[in-house]
């Protein structure tokens, strides 16, 4: 049996790298339509590949769905009606576990397209797993058991932290953590730098130490937000004119409009 992942694209890739730095031990297989992002994984990282969808599934212990959400769908559909004659009853006794990574598609959704017995849950990792830096939130179908839960957990950990968050709560907290909104942040920010005459590289080398060196302090520090930002932001000095400044041009009504797209964005995956 082996940890088989559906969809060889960005996010395989980045877990992938993230496993090889942890030097995870046990049996992978990625299935991919396209036989050059299999040739690519193979040999970038090492990990067995599989052509046929129905032969990967069946070396499954945990089957990680990897594919977009408007995938999601034709892809389980074709697991469910290409399962040959006794293969059921062998994934049962087994206790195969799914795993979607497909922002926005609920528990419900997949159990009713590929239920028992395949047991599910939702996990949503960031690319940053490529460095084991990354965080993954997870949630559970409620008949998962408590080793199963463990199972999946532990597979993630390897990797970035884990947390596990009420499914009702799952695409806020997806749309709140992602990555993105760093790299985004950077952008914006170099970009504005050079406007005011800073080369390319001075440009988003201070960028980087901004956002980073701020974030890093708070996160080892045991000091408030509110206090670091009285702290770096002396009233009636530079840094609090500049976020004086953003406010007032709407930044914080920005970022929650960002945010609140975002979650309209995963439930029209949920539709779909």
């Amino acid at each position: 049996m082996a940890i088989v992942f559906l969809g060889g694209g960005r996010i395989t890739s980045a877990l992938l790298a993230g496993l090889h730095l942890a030097d995870f031990k046990e049996r992978i297989i990625v299935h991919d339509r396209n036989a050059h992002k299999l040739r690519a994984l193979k040999n970038r990282f090492g990990v067995a590949v599989e052509s046929d969808l129905q032969r990967a599934v069946e070396k499954a212990r945990l089957l990680i769905v990897a594919v977009r959400p408007s995938n999601v769908a034709d892809v389980l559909k074709a697991i469910r009606e290409g399962a040959r004659p006794g293969v059921r009853g062998k994934k049962k006794e087994r206790g195969v576990i799914a795993c979607s990574l497909a922002a926005g598609i609920p528990l419900a959704k997949l159990k009713s397209q590929l239920g028992p017995p395949v047991r599910w849950a939702r996990a949503m990792p960031s690319p940053v797993a490529r460095t084991r830096r990354g965080l993954t939130a997870v949630t559970f179908q409620r008949s998962l058991t408590k080793s199963s839960r463990k199972k999946i957990k532990d597979f993630f950990a390897q990797f970035s932290t884990v947390l596990e968050i009420p499914e009702n709560r799952f695409d806020a907290f997806t749309v709140s953590y992602s990555s993105s909104h760093g790299y985004h942040a950077l952008s914006v920010l170099a970009t504005a730098a050079q406007k005011l005459g800073l080369d390319r590289k001075t440009a988003y080398v201070a960028g980087a130490h901004a956002l980073a060196d701020g974030i890093w302090s708070w996160r080892e520090e045991d000091v408030s937000l509110a206090s670091l930002l009285h702290e770096a932001a002396t009233p009636g000095g530079i840094a609090a004119t500049v976020m004086r400044t953003m406010d007032a041009a709407g930044y914080p009504k920005a970022v929650e409009k960002g945010l609140r797209a975002g979650v309209a964005r995963a439930r029209k995956n949920a539709r779909g």
